[in-house]
């Protein structure tokens, strides 16, 4: 088969996600040490942190139809850019207003992400399309894992600053190499902006794999973050009392897990996205088995992470093949849509996490994180029995781009 996007460009477009992600997860493990060199009081840091998340959602619904608008080649390199000028505010902030300026406009322009893997979806030949997300997406992961870190040890070395002094430099040369690189995806664009913004709330309403598959998503990232949001408070206490570098280093182990699952694009192509799913969720829950205990040793902690990520990564490549499958005229906004869901995901398991393990400790913080999954697997199982979903079938109901 003649490849429609070459080994080398799958690497580009992964580091593209990778460094995009990371100018929003790296200020979580340098959090106090900027909180307290930017003046904020303890109760207020968690605002930086919002600030990206917030950016990132408003970005997710009124940037990513762009890619349906214009060539995104050049969208690529252009909110690259910007991502980077946001690193580049946050890295000179002089103060907690400034950086939380600098972390939203990186959180806003680091969609990059979805308009990345939707041009990997539009250049790829259909039967390799899974295998090509699957390889894009892992950048992801590696964003949001690798900066954990990256950030835990400049943060111990050279300063939180200097994390984003590397994140901007790194935007600014990737938008020159992608320009350089990568070749113009060719489309017309059916339908207008404001078409398109409306088109993605009526996707809820109207079409079946749409809404399941983001419920799944949803669920699925709420599992997500409560490991990565709450890990470092059982690390951080008695008995174990881990620094910041060394908590860090516990993304690499979730970075092992993440990259065996692009495996999975394969077995989507091979047309088993849906049970891929399915069995995805349920380690899911299993491994929350793995990561509750702490006890006297952290080797089932590490197997648990693992399999974790494995499992998140696995089911997440499965969905974006679907939808993307499913609607490969609009794939921008489409995905735009679905990354509402992850994100509102990623907050509630993040607020869950610390509630909970206040309120009754790490077991409990688990409980949420496998009690996520399960409603993941409900979803998908209800989808299957009453929805009529088949396995790489486009939904029941599509909703039609609209026509100038």
């Amino acid at each position: 088969m003649v490849t429609g996007i070459a080994r080398p460009q799958r690497l580009l477009l992964a580091a593209v996600c990778a460094v995009a992600v990371a100018t929003i997860y790296a200020i979580q493990p340098v959090l106090g040490a900027a909180g307290a060199q930017l003046g904020l009081p303890a109760e207020s840091v968690g605002l930086l942190v919002a600030a990206g998340q917030i950016g990132y959602f408003a970005g997710l619904i009124l940037l990513v139809p762009l890619g349906d608008l214009v060539n995104r080649r050049g969208l690529i390199g252009g909110l690259l850019a910007l991502t980077g000028v946001g690193a580049a505010i946050t890295a000179a902030a002089p103060n907690g207003v400034v950086a939380m300026a600098g972390l939203a406009v990186a959180g806003v322009f680091a969609v990059v992400v979805q308009v990345t893997v939707a041009y990997a979806a539009a250049v790829s030949e259909p039967g390799e399309r899974g295998r090509v997300i699957g390889a894009v997406t892992s950048g992801v992961v590696v964003g949001i894992l690798g900066a954990r870190v990256v950030a835990g040890v400049f943060g111990d070395t050279l300063g939180w600053r200097a994390v984003f002094v590397l994140l901007a430099a790194s935007c600014a040369t990737l938008a020159v190499v992608t320009r350089a690189v990568l070749r113009p995806d060719t489309r017309t664009p059916g339908a207008r902006y404001a078409q398109i913004l409306g088109s993605m709330g009526r996707l809820v309403v109207t079409d079946r794999l749409f809404r399941s598959r983001g419920l799944i998503a949803f669920f699925l990232f709420a599992s997500f973050g409560t490991l990565w949001s709450g890990l470092a408070l059982p690390l951080g206490a008695a008995p174990w009392s881990l620094g910041t570098t060394e908590i860090g280093l516990f993304g690499v182990v979730g970075l092992a897990g993440a990259l065996g699952a692009t495996r999975a694009g394969r077995w989507a192509d091979a047309g088993h996205a849906q049970a891929i799913t399915g069995w995805s969720l349920l380690v899911l829950a299993g491994s929350w088995l793995l990561i509750a205990p702490m006890g006297p040793t952290l080797l089932p902690l590490v197997a648990g992470i693992v399999v974790l990520d494995f499992a998140v990564q696995a089911a997440h490549v499965s969905s974006q093949h679907l939808l993307t499958t499913a609607h490969p005229d609009r794939t921008g906004s489409v995905l735009g849509a679905y990354m509402t869901f992850y994100s509102a995901g990623s907050a509630l398991g993040a607020v869950t996490t610390a509630w909970a393990y206040t309120a009754w400790g790490w077991w409990a913080a688990c409980g949420f994180g496998a009690g996520y999954a399960l409603c993941g697997f409900a979803v998908w199982g209800l989808a299957q029995l009453r929805l009529g979903e088949r396995a790489e079938s486009v939904p029941v109901q599509r909703v039609p781009c609209p026509q100038t």
